[in-house]
C-alpha cells in the first residue's frame, strides 16, 4: 500500500519535507507502507486511480464523483490564519506582478492558465467564478494548458506566458514559504469561495493505525518542526458529506460553458469533462 503528497510537493525540496513526514508517520503507525514517488509530470489521475493507496492526497472532486470505493483517512488544516482552523481552501486568482490588471475583467481578452478538468482549484474553482460575467464572451483569447501542477500555473503567469490563473491556496501559500522569489511575481487581485481541502484518501476501509498516527503527529517534536515547514496545524477526520456538494457545482459549471464562450481559441485539453 502507498502514501503519497505529491499534490502538495511544490517543489521538490517541499517533496522531501512531505515524503520525511509521511515516513515518519507510516513507521509510527506499525505499518509497511511505501512513500511512493510520483514526481511531476506524471499525471494524477492514474495515482488516484491506484487500488493500492493506504494515505494519497486527493482532489475533493473525482473522490466526490464516487466513481472509484476511495476513503478518508484523514484532511491537513493549514496553520496561516486565513484557514481558520479548519480543512478548507479555496484558490487565488493571480496576475502578472506588473500588469496593469486590478480586476478579473481586466483580464477579458487575455490568456487564462488551467492545471487540468479533475481538478476543483485549478480548474472547475475558476470557471465557477467566471460564470457571472455571462454576457461577455468569449471572455479570453486562449486557454493556456493543462499546467498539471501549482507550481507551472504560477509559473505561466510569472513568466508572462498567462493573462490569469486559480492557484490553490494551500500550494500558493508553499510556494510562498519555500519560493518566494517566484510569488513576488504574481499579485492576487481575487479568490474563490471556499471549499473543503483535499483529503488523504486510501482505497475502501482507512487504516486505523494510520490514521491516528496521522492524528497524533503534531504531538512529535520532530513532525511538528515538519509541519510548521509545511504549513500544517495538525490532521483532523472531516465529514465525508462536506465534499457532497461538488457534483452539483461541476454540474452547473459545465451546463454553463456548453452554451457560452469560454475561449476564443479551442484546446481540447481544457475543455470542460462532461461525462
Amino acid at each position: 500500500m502507498i502514501v503519497n503528497a505529491r499534490m502538495y510537493s511544490v517543489t521538490p525540496s517541499v517533496g522531501v519535507l512531505w515524503n520525511r513526514l509521511l515516513d515518519n508517520i507510516v513507521q509510527a503507525s506499525g505499518g509497511n507502507h511505501e512513500v511512493l514517488d510520483y514526481p511531476p509530470p506524471q499525471p494524477l489521475g492514474p495515482l488516484w486511480a491506484r487500488d493500492d493507496k493506504a494515505a494519497v492526497f486527493m482532489c475533493g472532486l473525482p473522490y466526490s464523483l464516487g466513481e472509484r470505493d476511495d476513503g478518508i483517512v484523514v484532511a491537513p488544516v493549514p496553520w496561516p490564519e486565513a484557514y481558520g482552523g479548519k480543512p478548507v481552501y479555496w484558490s487565488y486568482l493571480v496576475v502578472p506582478a506588473d500588469s496593469g490588471h486590478r480586476s478579473v475583467s481586466d483580464t477579458f481578452g487575455g490568456r487564462l492558465a488551467l492545471t487540468t478538468n479533475e481538478s476543483q482549484s485549478g480548474f472547475y474553482a475558476a470557471l465557477h467564478t467566471l460564470m457571472e460575467f455571462e454576457g461577455r464572451e468569449p471572455l479570453y483569447a486562449e486557454l493556456v494548458g493543462p499546467t498539471i501542477t501549482v507550481l507551472e500555473n504560477v509559473k505561466a503567469v510569472a513568466e508572462g506566458r498567462a493573462d490569469l490563473a486559480p492557484i490553490d491556496s494551500y500550494g500558493f501559500d508553499l510556494l510562498a514559504r519555500h519560493a518566494p522569489e517566484l510569488i513576488e511575481r504574481v499579485r492576487v487581485i481575487g479568490r474563490t469561495e471556499k471549499t473543503p481541502i483535499p483529503m488523504l484518501a486510501c482505497s475502501g476501509e482507512p487504516s486505523v493505525g494510520l490514521r491516528d498516527a496521522f492524528l497524533e503527529a503534531h504531538n512529535d517534536p520532530v513532525n511538528g518542526r515538519l509541519m510548521d515547514e509545511l504549513l500544517l496545524d495538525r490532521f483532523v477526520v472531516p465529514d465525508p458529506e462536506t465534499y457532497a456538494p461538488y457534483p452539483a457545482r461541476r454540474a452547473r459549471v459545465n451546463a454553463h460553458w456548453s452554451t457560452h464562450r469560454l475561449s476564443e481559441t479551442e484546446n481540447e485539453a481544457l475543455a470542460p469533462d462532461y461525462g
